[in-house]
């Protein structure tokens, strides 16, 4: 006769389940564990091996090339880098030896390259004078953002560079500065397009929107304004020999108005000057 065991109602086939499910857990958790530890094992040879690397011979710099100055001496640009010769090329940080170079106010911007094995290529860009700067009674050189380069002195006689007034040295009056540093540029560079820029020996910028210069043989100060600087100063030409014969001891003429020039007698009030005469006209004595 069969016997039937009565069935165990607690028995369900998802008890056996959770089981199988740690042990998957356990065998990720393994593997995650392997993984992670051979990456940093990979990571430890790795600095193990760029050090010993590092500390060859072959990797010591032992030249320094220097491109892109014209001002500054290769030894001055290199003096600037001392210490950069013996080092290991692969543990470089060029931007501290970068910010080093920047110190120099004739440097503008600069890079450094490495080459492999033991080279490295500095690149400099130097600032370019716009002018001598008369600042606070001293003279400077000053590149077209009216940042001050160097003091001017007899080493720099070799530059044919006008004198500029106006210029602030007052703390935060920079961005004034630059405006009118701009003013300068934008008024030497019309004129050296005709060949006229040689001809001005000062400029005045303390007004950021009026130029006013001096010529190398004249000592009329001629107000040109802040735009059309080549046909201003060509009136000026065309008109000077008329302008002596009427007022022999000019202080200014100021040029920035459309059909008339003014003029101005040292001592008196400005005349008004009409552009198309051939003459210029009497000066009106106002009491």
């Amino acid at each position: 006769m069969a016997v039937a065991a009565p069935s165990d109602k607690r028995f369900r086939r998802s008890h056996v389940k959770p089981a199988r499910r740690r042990s998957g857990l356990w065998l990720r958790r393994l593997r995650v564990a392997a993984t992670v530890v051979a990456a940093a094992l990979a990571i430890y040879a790795g600095r193990r091996a760029a050090t010993s690397l590092a500390g060859l011979e072959i990797f010591r710099v032992d030249r320094v090339n220097v491109r892109g100055n014209h001002r500054l001496s290769s030894g001055e640009v290199l003096s600037l880098v001392a210490g950069l010769q013996g080092r290991s090329i692969l543990a470089l940080d060029l931007e501290e030896w970068r910010r080093r170079l920047l110190d120099s106010p004739w440097v503008a911007d600069a890079s450094l390259r490495r080459t492999l094995p033991s080279t490295v290529d500095v690149m400099i860009l130097e600032r370019t004078p716009l002018g001598i700067g008369r600042i606070n009674g001293s003279l400077f050189l000053v590149d077209d953002r009216g940042t001050s380069i160097d003091e001017y002195g007899p080493h720099y006689a070799d530059l044919d560079l006008p004198i500029i007034d106006g210029l602030s040295a007052a703390p935060g009056d920079e961005t004034t500065d630059i405006y009118r540093a701009l003013l300068v540029r934008r008024l030497l560079d019309a004129l050296r397009v005709r060949n006229m820029a040689g001809r001005i020996s000062q400029i005045d910028v303390s007004d950021a929107r009026n130029a006013i210069v001096l010529l190398d043989d004249d000592p009329t100060l001629i107000q040109l304004g802040n735009e059309r600087f080549v046909e201003r100063l060509q009136s000026y030409f065309e008109l000077a020999p008329a302008l002596r014969e009427r007022v022999p001891a000019i202080d200014y003429v100021d040029l920035r108005f459309d059909e008339r020039v003014y003029v101005k007698p040292s001592k008196d009030r400005p005349p008004a000057v009409n552009r198309n005469a051939t003459k210029p006209a009497r000066s009106t004595q106002t009491g």
